[in-house]
């Protein structure tokens, strides 16, 4: 899928749709654009360089810039992502970048922070706001982005 900002928005916007999925290269300035557009939060994170779990979560705190109390541990990071008065918006964009490092050298660390986003991605859900998480990284079992058809 080579998305366009178009044709992202109304998809963003479909907060049921929202999950954890693979983004194309080269989306990024169109998921930016969708983003802002519906007044949704973007947040980023780049863990080109990430091998681990304690620096993946060090790193994931910094970047989305979350609040002091952030104790960089996967329960910390759940209550960072449910409890978002601090960044409060209508829905929210996560983009992990890079990520591949990270699944090489420690898949547990990945699979624990993704479940870690499925759980917020719930609980978001359950309040009927969109959170989406989107790794710009290899697929590897990752779902690509749904279509319009597809909700």
């Amino acid at each position: 899928m080579n998305a366009t900002a178009s044709t992202l928005r109304p998809l963003l916007a479909k907060g049921r749709l929202a999950g954890i999925y693979h983004l194309p290269h080269g989306d990024r300035q169109a998921l930016a654009d969708a983003a802002r557009d519906l007044g949704f939060a973007l947040l980023q994170t780049d863990l080109a360089d990430v091998r681990e779990a304690p620096a993946a979560l060090e790193r994931l705190g910094r970047d989305l810039c979350l609040p002091d109390w952030y104790g960089a541990n996967y329960d910390a990071l759940a209550d960072c992502l449910t409890d978002l008065g601090w960044n409060e918006a209508p829905g929210y964009v996560l983009l992990v970048s890079g990520a591949d490092e990270l699944h090489a050298h420690d898949e547990n660390a990945l699979r624990t922070l993704n479940e870690v986003f499925a759980a917020v991605v719930d609980y978001w859900r359950e309040a009927d706001v969109p959170f989406w998480v989107l790794h710009d990284m290899r697929p590897d079992g990752l779902a690509s982005l749904p279509t319009l058809a597809a909700g």
